[in-house]
């Protein structure tokens, strides 16, 4: 039987959500789609900047999409950061481009959280996904940061608090956004949440 991992307590997991797109502004859910920043969300990610140079991280993770990746390297990661395949958005399957009021027309009283999407991934498939990017932030040396998406980071502060992924409906994240996962005494905890850039 294999030993439980320690976990240093000392640690942070900083998670940047990627700034604003067209799709992000107009509330289409964007997976796939690989949008570029608008001007403002390009604006968004330099006003990241300090927040990003403040750290001391060795680790530095993004999805491989477009907006997370430009939005890392606006903010100042530029040639430290590594793509990460986990850390891409959940996958919307058929209701990729699509406002949630769009697919509420056809599925009363839908949300990502807890209803099916149809040739897309499951909450399990996210969490599974997020479980793997928690355990290699642990296993890190040092403080990490990431850059990804906002579905996708909803469901990693719910496995960071070894909650299902369908309690990430509690914790909404804007674009931009710095957030700040680390421990209270021996318990993982959220130390800020939503903090928004001045852009």
């Amino acid at each position: 039987m294999l030993a439980a991992m320690v976990e240093d307590t000392r640690k942070t997991v900083t998670l940047f959500r990627h700034g604003e797109t067209e799709w992000s502004r107009s509330g289409q859910h964007t997976s796939i789609t690989d949008l570029p920043l608008t001007e403002k969300g390009r604006a968004e990610a330099q006003q990241l900047q300090p927040l990003y140079s403040g750290g001391n991280f060795s680790l530095i993770l993004s999805s491989p999409r477009r907006r997370a990746l430009e939005t890392a390297e606006l903010a100042g990661a530029g040639k430290d950061v590594e793509e990460d395949a986990d850390l891409a958005e959940w996958y919307y399957g058929d209701y990729e481009g699509l406002t949630t009021a769009q697919i509420r027309s056809n599925v009363p009283d839908w949300t990502i959280f807890t209803h099916p999407v149809p040739g897309g991934e499951t909450g399990a498939e996210v969490a599974a996904r997020c479980d793997r990017v928690i355990d290699r932030a642990i296993r890190a040396d040092g403080d990490v940061a990431l850059f990804a998406h906002g579905h996708l980071f909803r469901v990693f502060v719910a496995r960071w608090l070894r909650l299902g992924p369908e309690e990430g409906r509690h914790f909404a994240i804007g674009t931009a956004t710095r957030n700040l996962l680390g421990y209270e005494h021996e318990n993982r905890a959220v130390l800020i949440w939503n903090a928004p850039t001045s852009a």
